[in-house]
């Protein structure tokens, strides 16, 4: 389980293709404080650690995760947003956030506050894709608060510091995202569609 509160900044630094798997080779500041078979959330996609190298970690995304996710436009040179798994007696900063992207979404603007920006994403109209006014969601693993709130969107305010310490610096209008919706939701929609 992870909480949406990034820890640092990864960049992709090998890209290597086996059968319909991807393999990710990645550096990061805290490359040195993995270990082989941890999960890591990456763009709120959680991975598994297979290989260490020095200042070099590689893990492993299969066809499902690169159906779901915007990892498969991944290029050497990105940045993605990296957060390890929440230890047991840990605080919980966020919000409950699985590293199981439900689907992507797209950019549609973005809007300097003079204090914040406003971002704005659209996604593809589905009943399990719920979000409420001050609610909570994961954009590429990063847990924020739901501004304003359609069916087929929503728009979310990030502050200064955010922006500059996870990869929101370079989210454009057209920009693919990682979209996970609260799983309190999802289980209530789920309940009432039963029903």
């Amino acid at each position: 389980m992870f909480t949406g509160i990034i820890e640092a900044l990864a960049r992709v630094e090998k890209i290597e293709k086996e059968n319909t798997n991807i393999h990710f080779t990645f550096s990061s500041p805290i490359t040195n404080e993995l270990k082989i078979d941890q999960s890591i959330s990456h763009n709120g996609v959680c991975l598994t650690v297979v290989n260490i190298n020095e200042h070099l970690y590689t893990v492993t995304a299969i066809n499902e995760t690169l159906e779901r996710s915007n990892l498969g436009n991944l290029s050497v040179g990105h940045l993605v947003n990296m957060e390890r798994c929440m230890p047991v007696g840990g605080r919980f900063d966020g919000h409950i956030v699985q590293g199981h992207v439900d689907t992507t979404g797209v950019c549609i603007s973005v809007n300097d506050l003079k204090g914040s920006y406003e971002f704005v994403f659209e996604h593809t109209k589905n009943e399990k894709y719920l979000t409420v006014e001050k609610g909570s969601v994961t954009v590429n693993g990063v847990s924020l608060t739901v501004v304003n709130s359609s069916p087929i969107g929503f728009s979310t305010h990030i502050i200064p510091y955010t922006f500059e310490n996870t990869n929101f610096k370079n989210i454009a209008k057209g920009s693919i995202v990682n979209l996970e919706f609260d799983i309190v939701g999802k289980y209530i929609a789920k309940l009432l569609g039963n029903k």
